[in-house]
Formats: structure tokens, C-alpha cells, sequence
């Protein structure tokens, strides 16, 4: 099976495939060599350069004499590409699980296994529709699994969907001055008193809610039922009123360089 059958396969249509493996094969070069070896029409080529540029594939310049030059991005891009791909499809899974299950009025409970499973129960929390969470958050344990670098990712991507976070945390689960209360995070961060100690984690969104095991027991869960989502918060807001306020995470200053004074003209 040749490499562009095989991305083929994976979801990037072959003319695209043919003309990145060209791209990859022949460095840098003007559009109409690498179309050539790709044997694709010229005509064509601009239309499947626009879509590889989408997908971050490929990147262009101008050479000399305005000839238009293509270089592929290098092979670890396809993984971003799937990954990214992967996370989107995670996002609408509930949805299309609804639409697959109907109508019934009986809760809906999807059970994960291992570190995978807790990944895709939190990354679902991304797709709610109200735009807010509320959780209740072990962030000892959420270092340890998925561990810190996944979890910031999903800060990142949770700020990028707009989606705000009110959260109460166990002062002693936290092992870092991490996560702390911010508004540029869209976070407001409560601490729990001291008799409080939890070592799984609970979001609660729409009509779900998600929880997550210590690494001890290491798996995920979503309930989908409007009555338990309810019960939930409001024991999150009763926690949520029992909770002090943390300090809000100071904005960074200013620069205080004064400008370049303009030349009169």
C-alpha cells in the first residue's frame, strides 16, 4: 500500500496526500514541480495547496521572480492534525450518543477506563452548550493523571472555547500555585474549609456530570440526568458558600517605557 492510499485511509484526500508527499520528497520548490510530481494539474494544485495551508501542512513564499516557492511542514504535523481531529470528535460525542440512545428518559452513564478515558471525559466537558462549569477539583491527583502538561493544554483550549470555570478547591490538594483565581482564565477559585478533602475531581455542565477517579482507581465518568446534574449544584453552591474566596491572580504590569518622542514635520 503506497503512503498516500495510507493518510489517504487516515482522512487526507489522495490528490492532497500526493502533492505533501511531493512537497516532503523535493524540499522547497516552485508549486509547478511539486504538482508535476504529485501529477496533478496545475489548475488543480492551487486548490489543494489552499487546503493543505489550512491544515498547516505545507507553508509558502515568494521566491525570485515572484514565482510562488511550497515547503512541507514536517511528518510530526499529521499527528497534531489527528489529535486536533480526535479532540473535535470528543467534543460532539455526547451529542451524537444522544441522537444514537433517543429519546428515553432513563440516565445516560458512559463508564472510561485508564488515562484515555479520563482524557476524553474532560475534554467532553469543553463542548457544554451554557459556556460554564462548576467543579469541584483535586488538582493533586489531576497532576498525576493525565498529569500537568495534558491538563494545561485543556486550560488553554478551555479558555480558547470561552467556557468559564467556577471551581472549589482542597488547600491541601494543591501542590502548586497553579490554576490559581483568574479573570483572563475565566476562573474564579474558591478554597474549601479545611475539613473538606476529596481525592476525585466533579464537573458539573448542562444536563452531565463528570467525574474523575484518583489514579488509584484510574477511570472516568459521565452521567447525563437532569436530576442528578441539579442535586450536583446544589451541593456545589452549598460548598461554594462555605468556601473562602482566593486571591485574585495579579495582572501583569504595564509597560512604563515612555514613547520615542515624534520628529515635527
Amino acid at each position: 500500500m503506497t503512503l498516500a492510499r495510507t493518510l489517504a485511509e487516515l482522512g487526507i484526500p489522495e490528490t492532497e496526500a500526493r502533492f505533501y508527499l511531493a512537497a516532503l520528497e523535493l524540499g522547497e520548490m516552485p508549486i509547478r514541480d511539486i504538482a508535476e510530481k504529485a501529477g496533478i494539474s496545475r489548475t488543480n494544485a492551487y486548490d489543494v495547496l489552499a487546503r493543505l495551508l489550512d491544515e498547516g501542512l505545507v507553508t509558502t513564499h515568494e521566491g525570485p521572480g515572484k514565482v510562488l516557492r511550497v515547503a512541507a511542514v514536517g511528518p510530526e504535523r499529521l499527528i497534531a492534525l489527528f489529535d486536533d481531529r480526535r479532540r473535535r470528535l470528543a467534543g460532539i460525542l455526547p451529542e451524537l450518543q444522544s441522537l444514537h440512545v433517543g429519546s428515553s428518559a432513563k440516565p445516560r452513564v458512559r463508564f472510561y477506563e485508564g488515562t484515555d478515558g479520563i482524557e476524553t471525559v474532560l475534554e467532553e466537558t469543553l463542548a457544554c452548550r451554557s459556556k460554564q462549569l462548576v467543579g469541584i477539583l483535586s488538582m493533586r491527583d489531576l497532576y498525576e493523571a493525565p498529569g500537568r502538561d495534558w491538563m494545561d493544554g485543556l486550560v488553554r483550549r478551555r479558555i480558547a472555547a470561552g467556557v468559564s470555570l467556577r471551581v472549589v478547591r482542597a488547600r491541601s490538594a494543591d501542590i502548586h500555585a497553579n490554576w490559581m483565581d483568574s479573570a483572563e482564565e475565566l476562573r474564579e477559585l474558591r478554597f474549601a474549609p479545611e475539613s473538606f478533602v476529596s481525592t476525585m475531581t466533579t464537573y458539573v455542565y448542562d444536563e452531565k456530570v463528570a467525574i474523575i477517579s484518583s489514579r488509584r482507581e484510574n477511570f472516568g465518568m459521565t452521567i447525563e440526568s437532569p436530576e442528578f446534574a441539579a442535586l450536583q449544584r446544589q451541593l456545589f453552591d452549598a460548598l461554594w458558600a462555605a468556601s473562602t474566596p482566593a486571591p485574585q491572580t495579579p495582572r501583569p504590569p504595564k509597560s512604563t517605557r515612555s514613547r520615542r518622542p515624534e520628529i515635527a514635520r
